[in-house]
């Protein structure tokens, strides 16, 4: 039996959280995106003590978030979930997650965890959500194709500027290639990829924990003013338009396409299903250089009222424990601390670090209603992208000025 838990420092007597006084099997739901390492990890962390037990439960990633406010709201929620980190504010200020702050602090590896991750599981000051498993947006080239365009295949583009000269090469090929995709009808696949454009370059979409949106800027009028210019001069295939995220993987993946904005997800994805593709990764650019990333995965965050603590605590141990780090990296997700991350991602492919260092020096955005504002189908970001991204130079001014304002009433609004 691996004695990772007392070779934490002790990290158990320090823990806040009462222990229990005998073994304890506790409940724990994972959206289907965790499909791959969540029972990997669950399977290792039985196995390796005899004294608690997880047991867990997959659950469709579009059904996830109702299914547990409607269990929250029944009194019939997991003991703990592992959530889109977007959704911590939401759930923590419903009054539907334990206070972890204690445990959090306790940590001795506290400050090497995602700071992303904490800021969005951070709820008036006290902590409801600790990092569980990660996904850095980054953009990726097809190298192959950047080689018969006459550009350096191992460089990829650092400004906007030299996306769009890197876009216009690759699109002269002609026949069916194209220098640049994304999915424009995909609200969560544009805030992963294309906020981060804006954040390099200054600007930012909300502020004061969510309280006020802040789409009116120069940078998000240039960031969108960019992609429409690609759009209409022919660099992005047709089809980019009405992609509700179908194509988010595909498009690149079918060879065609020179640059995209893709997520570390990507590396794997590609090695296993494309092992022929050649290409690169590197940081989102802001307009003139600069980088960011969003900040994507999961928080792990306990149910209000469980009483299974002791089990839930031993399990964030053995997850952030290097053997945990290390399962995590070698099935699907980047490692959530620092101070292992190197160690955890070694052997792998070296374009991972590359993943980790942008997750570094990117954001998560924090709003209580991430969901009305980003996700909706119907919602004012989305609603403003695609006007702006489809439409002509005139359209830009009142889609960012109508979306600022709903966005403001839906916060204000908010219960």
């Amino acid at each position: 039996m691996r004695n990772w838990l007392f070779g934490l420092g002790g990290l158990a007597v320090a823990l806040a959280l009462p222990a229990s006084a005998g073994a304890e099997t506790f409940s724990l739901w994972v959206r289907s995106d965790g499909s791959t390492f969540m029972p990997k990890l669950v399977d290792a962390f039985n196995k390796s003590q005899g004294e608690h037990k997880a047991e867990l439960q997959i659950v469709p990633v579009n059904e996830l978030v109702q299914k547990y406010a409607v269990a929250a709201a029944g009194g019939t929620a997991p003991d703990a979930l592992s959530l889109d980190l977007i959704y911590t504010p939401a759930f923590a200020s419903a009054g539907q997650l334990e206070d972890i702050t204690d445990l959090a602090q306790s940590l001795p590896y506290f400050s090497q965890l995602s700071k992303p991750h904490v800021a969005v599981g951070t709820w008036q000051g006290r902590i409801y959500g600790l990092p569980f498993s990660a996904d850095a947006s980054v953009l990726i080239w097809n190298k192959k194709l950047f080689r018969e365009a006459g550009l350096d295949p191992e460089k990829g583009p650092t400004t906007w500027a030299e996306i769009r000269t890197d876009a216009e090469k690759v699109t002269a090929l002609g026949g069916e290639r194209k220098g640049f995709y994304f999915s424009g009808n995909c609200g969560g696949c544009n805030i992963f990829t294309f906020t981060p454009l804006i954040w390099a370059s200054g600007g930012d979409i909300f502020a004061d924990d969510g309280k006020r949106a802040t789409l009116d800027t120069p940078q998000m009028r240039e960031a969108l003013g960019f992609y429409q210019g690609m759009v209409k001069d022919g660099l992005v295939p047709a089809g980019s338009q009405t992609d509700t995220g179908a194509n988010f993987f595909a498009a690149f993946a079918s060879g065609n396409i020179g640059i995209t904005p893709s997520g570390s997800f990507a590396i794997g994805a590609l090695n296993q299903q494309y092992p022929d593709l050649e290409y690169g990764v590197t940081y989102l650019p802001g307009k003139d250089g600069g980088v960011s990333s969003f900040a994507g995965g999961d928080n792990f965050v306990v149910s209000k009222g469980t009483q299974k603590k002791a089990g839930i605590k031993a399990f964030l141990d053995y997850a952030y424990s290097l053997d945990g780090q290390t399962l995590l990296a070698r099935n699907g997700s980047l490692p959530v601390r620092a101070d292992v991350a190197t160690q955890a991602l070694a052997g792998l492919d070296a374009r991972y670090l590359t993943a980790v260092q942008a997750m570094a020096k990117g954001k998560t955005p924090y709003s209580t209603v991430f969901n009305d504002l980003i996700n909706s189908a119907n919602g004012p970001w989305i609603t403003m992208l695609n006007r702006a991204f489809f439409g002509s130079p005139d359209d830009i001014e009142p889609a960012v000025r109508e979306a600022q304002d709903a966005m403001q009433t839906i916060i204000d609004t908010a219960p």
